[in-house]
């Protein structure tokens, strides 16, 4: 182990400081009560102010990000994010402002969710966003209240189930039930499209709604939506739209036009804006004029007769308040630098090169691993482990899996595709590689994984050992999940 491979207790020393604060002249009382007061001093590392800093800067240097490398993780459009954004969002008046302003005082910021609104509904063919949801499943759940309570105003009250496709995003069921809605779910064909056969006897008067995400996260384009859409619509139901994958069609195909009535975006995916690693994120949601006053409050709204941007808070008809003000605006704020600085010529570019990047390597790979669907993907595609030549895939623990094809990824500098999703297949491999990749990067990821595919053929011990090149190996996840060490003291 390196010295600062150690945890910082373990470079801790007593009496040691890294910075000293000027004596209390205003008395030992702090107004804090005596029932709030610590006993005892905190069980804090004592180190110096370098020891911090060389602390810090390693943890950073054994995380992976989009600034450090190639990351095709599948649904998750990991693009790159301009520094530009980042300059923009750190402007003092942008970050010098408290949401509990009056607003008269931050007319600008105001108009920054004004005008990214207009810009939102042009690309997607929305009426109406809010900026409310703080990530894209809050988005799903937010556009999911909006759908009951379009229902609830007209006392359709029976309408509390939601179709899911059985491809769907594991968020949408989830979404759904802590909606308080019941899921029903539709099958696939073969082709990785909705069976619209089978959606036709589950349409009724009690669905409110069909969740889906087109292109879906096979990535595959949904060419039956309309048909679906007057499906749903003919009984009496509301399509809602998820945004994960709306990358591949920006500027060239719309929700609103496709038939949806409602939709979240993440602007942490879709507009550049970083994510990962717990956020912070951002998912409005869009929906057509005849569901716009079901929008959560509050809205900003132009008062023609003042001259000024308001912001209503009371709509009788609302949803409902989903946060505490309206959303991450340091996140939309990024989306709306994003934009403006692409236009709306360069904006029609992303989701072309986006798919281009992801047939490019699908048909490259297509030698090495199983491609159960070989048709044309948009920004993602789906292997189904190695191809099995009678060693490379095994059940049996003789083979390599993905999961081994995924660890020795790492040992290669790049982070690994998602993987067992979604679970249409038994040994999903998941690519997205997205539109800010240079040709030079994806030849290189895709020379690796043919390096891999052969390695696993020759010497598949060497993928059940990797990675072998990263801090730690194979820690048990599911542990690590369910009873999580997160003191020192409970490490030692």
């Amino acid at each position: 182990m390196k010295y600062y491979d150690k945890l910082i207790f373990e470079l801790s020393k007593e009496g040691r400081r890294g910075y000293t604060l000027r004596r209390n002249e205003f008395g030992t009382s702090l107004g804090i009560p005596a029932s709030l007061s610590r006993s005892k001093a905190p069980e804090l590392p004592q180190v110096s102010e370098p020891d911090v800093v060389r602390h810090y800067t390693n943890l950073s240097q054994m995380n992976f990000g989009v600034d450090t490398g190639f990351y095709p993780l599948g649904s998750c459009t990991m693009k790159y994010n301009p520094k530009i954004n980042e300059e923009i969002a750190a402007m003092p008046g942008f970050t010098g402002i408290h949401p509990l302003q009056p607003a008269k005082t931050i007319q600008g910021v105001l108009e920054v969710y004004a005008e990214m609104e207009k810009i939102l509904a042009a690309v997607t063919g929305m009426s109406n966003f809010t900026f409310a949801p703080c990530a894209g499943a809050h988005g799903e759940l937010t556009g999911l209240m909006v759908m009951r309570q379009y229902h609830m105003s007209r006392g359709d009250v029976k309408r509390t189930k939601v179709i899911v496709p059985d491809s769907a995003h594991g968020t949408n069921p989830a979404s759904a039930a802590v909606c308080g809605l019941s899921i029903v779910e539709v099958k696939s064909k073969a082709n990785g499209l909705v069976d619209v056969e089978d959606l036709k006897p589950l349409l009724n008067d009690e669905i409110a709604g069909i969740m889906m995400t087109n292109p879906n996260t096979l990535g595959l384009f949904e060419k039956d939506i309309k048909e679906i859409a007057s499906l749903v619509h003919g009984c009496g139901g509301l399509l809602y739209y998820d945004g994960a994958n709306m990358n591949p069609l920006l500027g060239k195909v719309r929700p609103g036009d496709m038939g949806f009535d409602i939709m979240h975006l993440n602007l942490h995916k879709t507009f550049s804006t970083p994510h990962g690693g717990g956020g912070p994120g951002s998912g409005p949601v869009g929906v057509a004029a005849h569901l716009a006053d079901c929008l959560p409050v509050p809205k900003v709204a132009y008062c023609e007769k003042c001259g000024r941007y308001t912001i209503k808070r009371d709509v009788e008809s609302s949803a409902g308040q989903v946060s505490g003000f309206m959303g991450n605006f340091s996140v939309i704020l990024r989306a709306f630098t994003y934009l403006l600085a692409l236009g709306k010529q360069n904006i029609r570019l992303a989701g072309p090169y986006a798919t281009l990047s992801a047939n490019y390597i699908k048909e490259s790979l297509k030698d090495f691993y199983k491609l159960p669907i070989p048709s044309i993907c948009k920004h993602e595609f789906v292997f189904d482990g190695l191809i099995d030549d009678g060693s490379a895939v095994a059940e049996d623990g003789h083979g390599a899996t993905t999961l081994d094809v995924a660890k020795r990824i790492l040992d290669y500098g790049f982070h690994a595709p998602t993987i067992y999703f979604p679970l249409l297949f038994h040994q999903t491999i998941m690519i997205e590689p997205t539109e800010t990749e240079s040709k030079e990067t994806i030849d290189a990821f895709i020379g690796v994984m043919k390096k891999i595919a052969e390695e696993a053929a020759s010497d598949p011990a060497l993928l059940r050992g990797a990675p072998h090149c990263t801090p730690i190996r194979r820690p048990d996840e599911t542990t690590a999940a369910r009873q999580p060490i997160l003191k020192y003291k409970d490490c030692r």
